[in-house]
């Protein structure tokens, strides 16, 4: 027993240590320096108590990250699990039903790679590839937009505070949608297909069918899709910072990015931490808010 208590440590205490040192460490260090006005390079500082987070209610940059934040909380969740549901709903059980039975459309391999396709992408290279997508004279939607006679709406995407964001958010739900198919189609292959054709024999059409039997039977599923994307929104920094970083006039910006700027273009590494400190708590009263939201009885078959 003792033999085997050793192996296991040897083992576990290796990445345990990197993990306390290079996370935990960095976490921890952030609520004491929140309270002080340090610059990031200097030596010294003072302590100011709660003054960095008293100077949170009257940032107007921060609130209008924060409100950007919030919109993303609500809007990417939701789309990206509808599509999700849609297509592996599709790909599942979406073909028409014969002697076989219940089966997915015809190329369902095919559409699972592709739709999986944007997260064997780097965050980086999605940003830079869809700022290229978006950009005036030379992307491919505006070029698309002119090629069918549409140059009326034609427009700098980026460039233009009514669409920044709206750009933004399309690009997140696109990245993110694809591993979701895969989940919720994983999670519809535990569903007996009787259940299905019993619901056709009874008239239910596919919208039926989706909503009275694939969610409730893959709701766990969604349930824990629904605080990662939540997660995912109140963070945004990476897809943010290449594709628009903030702009233009803030139309954009998150509160990641406003972290970042503050601490390393602003030298407030402070005030940056009370930042920092102020959204994880947010972000752990939310994901806490999403489970509790979301909680049903499991059904079982």
């Amino acid at each position: 027993m003792r033999g085997k208590r050793l192996f296991i440590a040897v083992f576990l205490l290796p990445p345990l240590l990197l993990y306390g040192i290079f996370v935990v460490s960095p976490y921890a260090q952030a609520f004491p320096i929140a309270g002080t006005n340090w610059s990031g390079l200097s030596p010294t500082y003072d302590f100011v108590g709660l003054d960095n987070f008293a100077r949170l209610l009257d940032d107007g940059y921060f609130w209008t990250a924060l409100r950007h934040n919030g919109l993303l909380l609500v809007l990417l969740p939701v789309a990206t699990i509808v599509l999700g549901l849609f297509f592996a709903s599709m790909i599942s059980v979406g073909g028409r039903a014969d002697r076989v039975g219940v089966h997915g459309v015809r190329g369902a391999g095919f559409y699972r790679v592709v739709y999986f396709f944007p997260q064997v992408l780097s965050v980086a290279i999605i940003g830079v590839l869809w700022k290229q997508m978006y950009a005036p004279n030379t992307g491919l939607i505006n070029g698309f937009l002119r090629g069918a006679g549409l140059d009326g709406l034609a427009v700098a995407w980026l460039g233009d505070p009514r669409f920044a964001f709206w750009c933004v958010l399309a690009v997140l739900v696109w990245m993110n949608v694809g591993f979701y198919v895969v989940l919720f189609g994983a999670a519809m292959q535990s569903i007996p297909r009787d259940l299905y054709e019993a619901a056709l024999l009874d008239g239910a059409n596919r919208l039926t069918t989706l909503v009275r039997i694939t969610v409730p039977l893959v709701w766990d599923t969604i349930q824990v899709a629904w605080v990662y994307l939540a997660i995912i929104a109140i963070d945004g920094f990476a897809i943010v910072q290449i594709v628009t970083d903030g702009g233009p006039s803030s139309s954009s910006d998150v509160v990641g990015l406003r972290l970042y700027k503050t601490a390393f273009a602003d030298g407030q590494f402070g005030y940056a931490s009370a930042i920092g400190v102020a959204m994880f708590f947010l972000t752990l009263t939310v994901a806490v808010m999403f489970l509790r939201v979301t909680r049903r009885e499991r059904v079982e078959l």
